[in-house]
């Protein structure tokens, strides 16, 4: 079996402890999905892959109505986004931002578990003349879920640059730009009365990458620093070891400044690019591991910041999918953890966290034809698979590693432990109408290597996941090669559990 450092699943009782400041939820770690990918997986398969990975916590940069009632009946807890573009029109009329919440909130909500909306995304930088409504548009969202009594379930807040904060070493002197004060005022009054959360985008890789050398790496990648190479704040004396910690302290102490202390901060955005351009030469598969595993280390150790020790930030790891259309360097199109076929880019290296991992080898299974299955159901459910269900059938073809046995058992087996795995072997995904069973024997044979076995991992492929049970047994198409590796990782975001 292909061996694998992966990640903890058992999670709820560690997240239960570690309480945020607001008493609102357990601490997370979750996963921001972005869609700027060339060949975006269908809703469906997002959903496949979250829960595959035990993903419980996300984040939408829109309110997609198919991912939305993809997510339904999972338990993921949701936190959409209202677009800028749309900001000035909700911020602007009530009756819009209510319109808004009807048809992305009301229509989905509970069957789909949505806790957050994300007003923006920093509008600060990336629309600043809209920053005059944002409260409004807040406040008429708010307004909305209070109409529709949902405003204790759902909670409204803005993701802001953490640009937005000023001098932010030593984190106690901490200020936030004063152009802005005037909208950050009533916006941090705003969040103390519905007991939200202050929303920050926190990169250490630009901070380092900007900072001319002055910044170690090591202090932006959580790496173990001797003590005297610790950053030290000379008013509070308190030491700091990395730049997150550093970075979040700083959004308290700013907004101390305002005479706002009792609103928690909560990071929509964290990460590290695992591939740069050429002046990028820190942005590597290496320290986007590094990072990545420390964080998440970081938090479900319940480490806390200086200021605030004992109480972790909860996070979202950006992001899901590296996405290849985005404008820019090519850092700016590699901060996945995933590629779109759902195979990962790295392996973390949590080891060390004395959790359990959910990728027990020791109990590992197949799905095969059951014996004595009738031979026409059985090709009707291969079609299916290769088909509709969308496994890679390639390996089957004539001349092809598995082509022999030339039998619709054997070849069923195939499919069928290809699907099993692709799904992540969740419930239900070894049936076929009552023609596959699960099995713990390895169904490899000859040069003919399973899905699961030696050397060969799951694959989430592209386009719609169907039903089995469904009209649809159309032919299969084969595609041009087999695209191995989608559930090479058991890992990151177990720890989304709650």
């Amino acid at each position: 079996m292909f061996k694998i450092e992966v990640f903890l699943l058992l999670l709820v009782v560690v997240l239960s402890l570690s309480v945020l400041a607001s008493a609102d939820d357990d601490s997370f770690i979750g996963v921001n999905i972005g869609t700027d990918l060339s060949d975006m997986p269908h809703p469906t398969q997002v959903v496949a892959l979250l829960k595959s990975q035990q993903i419980r916590h996300i984040r939408l940069y829109d309110a997609d109505r198919g991912m939305l009632v993809a997510l339904a009946n999972t338990g993921i807890k949701v936190a959409i986004t209202v677009p800028n573009e749309q900001l000035l029109g909700i911020g602007q009329s009530n009756s819009t931002a209510a319109h808004w919440v009807s048809q992305n909130i009301v229509a989905h909500y509970p069957a789909t578990n949505i806790t957050t909306v994300c007003v923006g995304s920093e509008v600060f930088n990336a629309l600043p003349n809209a920053a005059p409504v944002l409260v409004n548009a807040l406040k008429f969202i708010q307004g909305a879920l209070v109409a529709s009594n949902l405003d204790r379930q759902i909670k409204v807040s803005t993701p802001i640059a953490s640009t937005v904060i000023l001098d932010s070493f030593p984190p106690s002197q901490a200020f936030f730009n004063h152009s802005w004060n005037p909208v950050l005022g009533p916006l941090l009054k705003f969040l103390q009365s519905t007991g939200s959360s202050f929303m920050l985008n926190v990169y250490p890789y630009y901070d380092y990458m900007k900072s001319n050398g002055i910044i170690p790496l090591d202090y932006a990648l959580f790496n173990p620093l001797p003590s005297n190479k610790e950053a030290v704040d000379s008013n509070t004396l308190l030491h700091y070891t990395n730049v997150f910690d550093a970075m979040v302290d700083a959004a308290y102490f700013a907004m101390a400044s305002l005479n706002v202390t009792n609103v928690p901060v909560l990071v929509t955005e964290s990460g590290w690019p695992s591939k740069g351009d050429s002046n990028e030469p820190d942005a590597t598969l290496d320290n986007a591991n590094t990072y990545n595993s420390n964080l998440i280390k970081h938090i479900i150790n319940q480490t806390g910041t200086p200021k605030h020790p004992g109480i972790p930030v909860s996070t979202y790891i950006y992001e899901l999918y590296n996405e290849d259309t985005k404008p820019g360097p090519v850092s700016e199109k590699s901060w996945g953890l995933f590629d779109a076929n759902g195979k990962p880019i790295y392996t973390l290296q949590l080891t060390n966290t004395g959790r359990t991992f959910s990728n027990d080898t020791t109990n590992q299974t197949h799905c095969t034809a059951k014996e004595g299955a009738d031979s026409k159901m059985l090709q009707a459910a291969l079609d299916w698979a290769c088909g509709p269900g969308k496994v890679n059938c390639s390996a089957l073809l004539q001349g092809q590693p598995c082509y022999e046995p030339d039998n619709v058992a054997v070849h069923a087996s195939f499919a069928f432990d290809s699907y099993y795995h692709m799904m992540g072997k969740g419930d239900g995904t070894c049936d076929f109408n009552g023609v596959a069973m699960l099995t713990t024997t390895d169904p490899s044979h000859g040069s003919c290597q399973f899905i699961g076995s030696d050397g060969m991992n799951g694959t989430f492929l592209n386009g719609s996941i169907a039903d089995f049970n469904s009209t649809s047994s159309s032919g299969w198409r084969a595609r041009g090669s087999y695209a191995g590796g989608g559930l090479l990782i058991k890992f990151l975001l177990a720890v989304l559990l709650s």
